[in-house]
């Protein structure tokens, strides 16, 4: 239905919720939905929008979101930039005849002197793609961007989604770099968490997806603590279930890294792997991303000897990931920080047993240790060794956190309940915006009366994340 549509009172029927079905644009700067959280959040939430019977644009770069399909009123519409980062030229030089504008050019200038240029530079170009739109959104929600551009009036209210401060993945790296040089390169890439202070600090209400992520954005961000809102994330728990018919391989740990950052700790758990073989020798890992050609995990996997104990799959389809999951002995999250966690949640939604950290979130989503899984200190390989092995060596054991992790997720962690709570806060910024502007009236005019709900130009929140190990998805 057209916005003159519902402007003229033509009757439709209503949302999951009782009420007018809203016109949703969903921006996220990075789609990938096999690398990194950006493009499963907007997946998964897009789908759970749709069902609830609102219509829902996804607006994204490259690499482009992955939607599913069978729901008429989910479209992507592609925003596109220069594509620096893509494989298998990253970091490349664009052709004279690719340059459209000026943000190319800022885009390009950023990364030849080391920075990351693409939450700015996307937000400037969905700030002129929902201007010259004005009107056809109720509701713009922008995922992990916090760019200016999305500052000030976009044509509609504005809710954003930050799932953690980057500045704790700026700090862990600058923690491993060794040199100045090393330094010098991470603070570069991270200036644009400059800008993300800045802007946040401007969002009258931001969504977050865990209560640790929450104190962490007023502590980091500076950002005041009654603007922020806890709308947890999930599994699709339908895709990720048990299914008695996938044989289990002996041995096998599984695990997912987007990247060989240090954030991830995959190096603490390919030096756990090297422990738990003295008394598992059947013991393996599976590693869910790319197979890092140096750096810390490919040094601890030679120095090890671990060539043929530790596999890395990517690109692989949504019934093999969870396949893959179903049939190992144990799943591990050895992450130093998260700000959610889908990983731990996926796994515990398939029934398999879980060793994870307590870094950041992750014991928010995995629960107590010892009831619903194995909870080790983060950046502890030995501590990360004793879980894995205590569970490859009990059966009765894994049996039981199986089942109790998949009970955690399907009573807490679902998607059609993110999907529930990001609407009733849509709804909310929507209600503010219109309060706001029957106030002021337009901008250079008098107070007039509340707009039509859902269709005001005023700006509620908005705001968004980014980090190093999604760059190169």
């Amino acid at each position: 239905m057209t916005a003159e549509a519902r402007v003229a009172g033509v009757d439709e029927d209503p949302a999951a919720d009782g009420e007018r079905p809203l016109d949703i644009a969903l921006l996220t700067y990075k789609g990938n939905p096999f690398c990194g959280g950006q493009g499963v959040y907007v997946r998964h939430l897009s789908r759970e929008l749709a069902r609830l019977g609102h219509r829902v644009e996804v607006i994204g770069s490259q690499p482009y979101p992955v939607l599913d399909e069978g729901y008429p009123r989910l479209t992507l519409t592609e925003l596109p930039s220069l594509d620096l980062y893509r494989q298998p030229d990253p970091f490349r030089t664009p052709r004279r005849d690719e340059y459209r504008d000026w943000i190319d050019a800022l885009e390009v200038a950023t990364m030849w002197t080391g920075g990351f240029p693409e939450p700015l530079t996307f937000s400037l170009r969905a700030r002129r793609h929902l201007r010259a739109r004005r009107g056809a959104f109720d509701v713009v929600h922008d995922n992990q961007t916090l760019g200016y551009g999305l500052l000030g009036d976009i044509g509609a209210p504005l809710v954003t989604t930050i799932h953690h401060p980057i500045t704790v993945d700026r700090q862990l790296e600058l923690d491993a770099a060794e040199g100045w040089k090393r330094r010098y390169s991470v603070r570069r890439w991270y200036a644009f968490t400059r800008m993300q202070k800045r802007v946040s600090r401007r969002l009258p209400s931001v969504l977050t997806v865990s209560g640790s992520s929450r104190q962490e954005i007023v502590d980091h961000l500076g950002v005041r603590d009654d603007r922020v809102h806890v709308v947890h994330i999930g599994a699709d728990t339908d895709l990720f279930a048990p299914n008695p018919a996938v044989p289990e391989v002996p041995g096998r740990i599984v695990t997912t890294s987007s990247a060989d950052v240090p954030l991830k700790g995959l190096v603490f758990l390919v030096e756990a792997l090297a422990k738990v073989r003295t008394e598992h020798p059947a013991a393996h890992l599976v590693v869910v991303g790319k197979r890092p050609e140096e750096g810390p995990v490919a040094a601890a996997i030679e120095r090890y000897g671990l060539e043929d104990a530790v596999e890395f799959v990517k690109g692989i389809s949504d019934a093999e990931l969870v396949d893959l999951i179903r049939s190992a002995e144990v799943a591990c999250v050895p992450s130093l920080y998260e700000g959610f966690s889908l990983p731990a949640a996926e796994a515990m939604a398939t029934g398999t047993p879980l060793v994870a950290t307590t870094g950041g979130a992750i014991p928010e989503v995995a629960g107590r240790d010892g009831e619903t899984c194995l909870a080790v200190p983060p950046g502890d390989a030995g501590a990360l060794a004793a879980g894995l092995g205590r569970l490859l060596g009990d059966t009765e054991l894994r049996v039981r956190l199986g089942r109790a992790g998949r009970e955690r997720v399907l009573r807490h962690f679902t998607w059609a309940r993110a999907a529930e709570g990001t609407v009733a806060h849509y709804r909310e910024a929507i209600a503010r915006a219109g309060l706001s502007h029957a106030r002021t009236g337009p901008p250079g005019g008098t107070p007039t009366a509340a707009p039509i709900p859902g269709r005001s130009a005023a700006p509620a929140s908005v705001a968004g994340v980014s980090s190093e190990s999604r760059a190169t998805c």
